[in-house]
Formats: C-alpha cells, structure tokens, sequence
C-alpha cells in the first residue's frame, strides 16, 4: 500500500516518509505523523509499507528505500515491526531510521517483568477476539444508524451525533465505532427542526446521549458545493441559517457541541469522547 502526498511548499525535492510495519502500518503512520506534525513547513512524500514478515521482504524494501535515497534527499524511516530479525534488516537502510517499537520494548520488559512476545499485528489484529468483535458490531450499528437512516434500537446507542449535512457526523461515528467499538448513532437536522427549538421527537426521549457539531458557514458551504454546486442548499445563507439555529437547539437543549470545521476526525472523537465520558 502506497499513500503519496505532499505538505507544505517549497522548490526543493520532497523528503521521502516510510512507514514500515509487519501489519497493517496504522500505528506507524499514527506516531510517525504525530512528530511530523512539529514540521509544519516541510514538504514530505508519505509512502507506507504493511505486512513485512520475512527477511526477504525486509530486504526488498531496504533495496525500494536506497533507491529513493540514491536519487536524492535521504529518506525518514518509521518502523513498527517486531520481530528482530526483520528490524535489524530494516535498520540497515540508507534511511534515517526510526524505531518506533525497540525504543520503549525494553523499558517495558523491566517495568513488567515479563519479556516481550514478539508476535506482530497485535495493536490492529485479532489477537483480543472480544474486543475484535465489538468493534464489528459498533461498525455495523453506525452504517444502520447512519443520518438517521433507522431509528431501531436506537436506545442500545452509547452516543447519538446531530448536525446539519456534511458537518462531519458519518466519518466520526465510524472512527468511534471501528477504533473504540462505541455504539453511535448519527441524525441530521433539517430546517424544520428549528421551528420549535426541541430536539427531534426521535431523540427526546435520549438527549442525555446527544452531542452536537457545528462548522464554519464559510467551510460549510465550501463542502457543500462540492456536492450541489450552485444550490441553496450550498448557499453561504442558508449554510449560516443552519448553523446559527443548530446551535441555538444545543443551548436550548443542554447539549455538548463543538465546532468541527478545523478539526480532524481524531480530534473530534477524541472531544466526544473524553466531555460524554466514553471509554471502553
């Protein structure tokens, strides 16, 4: 798997990322961009690399990181793979390498008293089967529950997200469900909803799991004329009408909100979470 993008401007040649793994390369590209983001300014070309078991491919990807070495800026390695073997490969490379797995393993053997089990795929995998299975459940739930498409065993819900259209409801229930296994439901707010101020008459009896978004009208408008260009719909009026009186219902309401216009999905989640008090 290849992810190629660039960040920030500037004429000289982008510095290539990899992120390495012997999974699927979620936690590298997490940690590694988690500094990277101290960077702003730097132009970088991401490019990761999932399921890297044997040496053989260990060695075939040191050849793949020389090569973009040999042509120019040298590369930033960020590996999460496991087995030593594979690593010491890995490490090897023309890149300047970062390991993010042997930097704290050793610290945890002593801090735990018990050696590391060197099995790859753990943080991402199958390994906690009850925990797998949640996760699968709360996903299928959010797809059900997705803007208000079903109202069925809507008090299973853990949380209920309300917004006006494309205010970022769909993508954060489904990162709640597939990362935290959270049973969240998503529901839309329309103008007729403003009429009374109230929550929709689905929700009233569950405000205590509601949790609103609001945007910029600016930003809101933006996303929306990538949808129905030219509409009003996508108006920059009616975008403000909307979230003018969305947020009047919140306060009407007692309901938490924030605004998610410069927020990622992760910064979302992790509000939602941490102000209804979710944890799994």
């Amino acid at each position: 798997m290849t992810d190629t993008h660039a960040v920030g401007a500037g004429s000289a040649p982008a510095p290539t990322v990899f992120f390495l793994s012997d999974s699927t390369g979620i936690t590298a590209e997490t940690l590694g961009n988690t500094l990277l983001t101290q960077f702003p300014a730097h132009r970088l070309e991401r490019r990761t690399i999932p399921f890297i078991t044997t040496v053989e491919q260990a060695r075939a990807v040191v050849h793949g990181i020389n090569r973009v070495a040999a042509s120019g800026t040298r590369p930033l390695v960020f590996s999460t793979t496991v087995n030593p073997e594979v690593r010491a490969v890995l490490a090897q490379s023309a890149g300047r390498f970062f390991d993010l797995f042997d930097a704290h393993i050793g610290q945890l053997e002593d801090a735990l008293g018990t050696a590391a089990s060197g099995a790859p795929g753990q943080a991402h995998g199958v390994g906690d089967a009850v925990r797998y299975q949640s996760r699968m459940a709360a996903v299928e739930y959010a797809i059900e529950h997705d803007d208000g498409q079903s109202l069925r065993a809507l008090e299973r819900a853990e949380l209920i997200l309300i917004a006006p259209s494309r205010c970022g409801k769909t993508p954060t229930t489904m990162y709640l469900a597939l990362q935290h296994g959270i049973l969240a439901a998503n529901f839309p707010l329309v103008e007729e909803d403003f009429d009374t101020m109230s929550l929709p008459k689905p929700l009233l009896a569950f405000a205590d799991k509601c949790f609103g978004l609001t945007s910029q009208p600016v930003r809101l408008s933006q996303i929306r004329q990538e949808r129905r260009p030219g509409s009003n719909y996508a108006s920059l009026q009616q975008c403000s009408f909307e979230l003018r009186n969305a947020e009047d219902m919140y306060r009407a309401n007692n309901i938490p909100y924030v605004n998610s216009a410069t927020m990622s999905v992760e910064e979302i989640s992790a509000t939602v979470l941490q102000r209804m008090q979710l944890h799994h």
